[in-house]
């Protein structure tokens, strides 16, 4: 189908279904989709000094069974957004059913685009060993928003023999003079890897070395990040197949990150210890992490606020809305010489508006920001008589008791470093979404929850208070362009 006809088709599915002023839980101060489905935030960057965030989009089907596209927001400052349409749709042979993850990159004067093109064969195939193409596809934009066209950089023939179909992600960056990809991958033996490429000019691409672990750790590593901060490596990834334990690991797939001791890009091969494997958030919705660094050094994450294939959570009231699923806010990330923390980026203190009180116990407002200084080795927090986040001598779990969870239940983590209580809990809430940020990031719990009534909190507090602020969050700008024009035109 023609890119035209394509685009055709997504504008009448978001403008048919755009019901802004009736949607109960849609967001504040979360990016999320116009309409339908979103997933795996894609090509963060900063570029001629504005933030681009492109995202998995199904704009046709809020369950995310349509077409999968990107989506674009914009920003000059993380708080007012500009939505930029699809720039990149299903419209060649390489992508056809589905452009599904992939970064940008932006230091030789261009938005560079890579990202995984997906294809399934007709036939009776198990698409994983078999019926699957799973192609790297590139291309560029000197504006930022309009793209050339497409050029195919890596295919099945060019990956490993001892690879399944599901090659993707591939992740960019620029290093002595040298172009690095890692790319996701799932072996046939089982074994989850990241393979790292090189390449002189960003088009020829040769295999550099595998990363995998000293044991099996999940059967398939999605979403490979690799970068070094404070003279150390991270490689971010998305292990799937691990098998739950008590305090870690509870959720259908992870999110996490190795701290690879002694890595260099010259060594040959390297194997990760599973034992230096770090969840980056505890919560029932993060997956999919990206990060980049802005024109200040920061380097920023963004996740999606949401599990694939989590059926549990499957009934989510925001699908009789026609939209399901957001991002998270950004998040900058520090080494503590220990490990990663994770906190909102400080733009976001540019939407607090009234300074709130506990009145009656019951925090009124759709969205906050509540910041806590606590003492002692118990703390329990309760929200709308339902949600309790609990921390005992060190063990701090997330728990819903009712039904605002929508099929959520229990999510258990230890504090780090031994220690045995809380000492900081920032809570950002908004309509339908909840991220605790406890110690400074040592522990994040992201979750979406869906109370009766998203305009007031009943909230309780166990424990030693030593302070406490809290603050009405104000919605964030998201201006719509011609999208919201037209909607707004048909109303009148």
């Amino acid at each position: 189908m023609k890119k035209t006809e394509i685009l055709t088709q997504i504008t009448e599915a978001e403008t048919a279904s755009l019901h802004i002023s009736d949607e109960k839980y849609r967001l504040f101060f979360h990016l999320m989709p116009p309409v339908g489905w979103l997933n795996d935030p894609n090509g963060l960057c900063v570029y001629r000094d504005t933030f681009h965030v492109f995202f998995q989009y199904s704009p046709e089907a809020p369950d995310g069974s349509g077409r999968k596209v990107w989506g674009h927001y914009t920003s000059a400052d993380l708080v007012n957004w500009r939505y930029q349409g699809t720039p990149l749709v299903t419209d060649t042979v390489w992508d056809r059913d589905g452009a599904y993850s992939g970064c940008a990159f932006t230091d030789d004067g261009n938005l560079e685009v890579f990202y995984t093109g997906n294809v399934k064969e007709t036939g009776d195939f198990d698409y994983i060993f078999n019926g699957r193409q799973a192609n790297i596809i590139y291309t560029v934009s000197k504006d930022g928003t309009v793209f050339d066209e497409k050029l195919p950089l890596l295919t099945n023939r060019d990956y490993p023999s001892s690879y399944t179909c599901h090659v993707r992600d591939p992740k960019v960056w620029k290093q002595g003079g040298q172009y690095y990809m890692v790319l996701g991958g799932r072996k046939k033996d089982e074994h989850g890897a990241v393979m790292v490429y090189t390449s002189p000019d960003k088009k020829d691409w040769s295999l550099l070395k595998e990363m995998t672990s000293v044991e099996p750790f999940g059967y398939m590593w999605e979403c490979p990040d690799l970068f070094e901060m404070n003279s150390r490596w991270f490689l971010l990834c998305c292990p799937q197949g691990l098998p739950s334990e008590a305090e870690r690991y509870q959720n259908l797939y992870q999110s996490g990150y190795f701290q690879c001791e002694g890595f260099t890009l010259e060594d040959t091969d390297y194997k990760c210890h599973p034992g230096a494997f770090w969840e980056l958030d505890h919560g029932f919705d993060f997956y999919a992490p990206q990060t980049f660094t802005d024109s200040g050094g920061r380097r920023i994450l963004i996740g999606w606020a949401g599990i694939p294939e989590e059926e549990r959570y499957g009934n989510a009231p925001t699908i009789n809305e026609g939209w399901q699923h957001a991002l998270t806010v950004p998040r900058e990330l520090t080494f503590d010489g220990n490990m990663l923390r994770q906190y909102p980026v400080q733009e976001l203190d540019s939407l607090h508006g009234e300074g709130l009180s506990l009145e009656e116990n019951v925090i009124r407002a759709a969205a906050f920001d509540m910041q806590l200084t606590l003492a002692g080795n118990r703390q329990s927090v309760r929200l709308d008589d339902d949600l309790v986040l609990d921390c005992t001598d060190g063990l701090v779990t997330l728990t819903f008791l009712n039904d605002t969870g929508a099929g959520r239940t229990c999510r258990t983590a230890r504090l780090p470093k031994g220690q045995r209580g809380i000492k900081e809990l920032r809570i950002l809430k908004d309509t339908s979404m909840l991220e605790f940020y406890i110690n400074h990031g040592e522990l994040v719990f992201t979750t979406r929850y869906y109370p009766k009534d998203v305009t007031q909190t009943p909230f309780a507090l166990t424990g030693t208070v030593c302070r406490l602020h809290l603050w009405k969050i104000q919605k964030m700008n998201v201006h719509m362009g011609n999208l919201l024009t037209e909607y707004d035109m048909q109303k009148l």
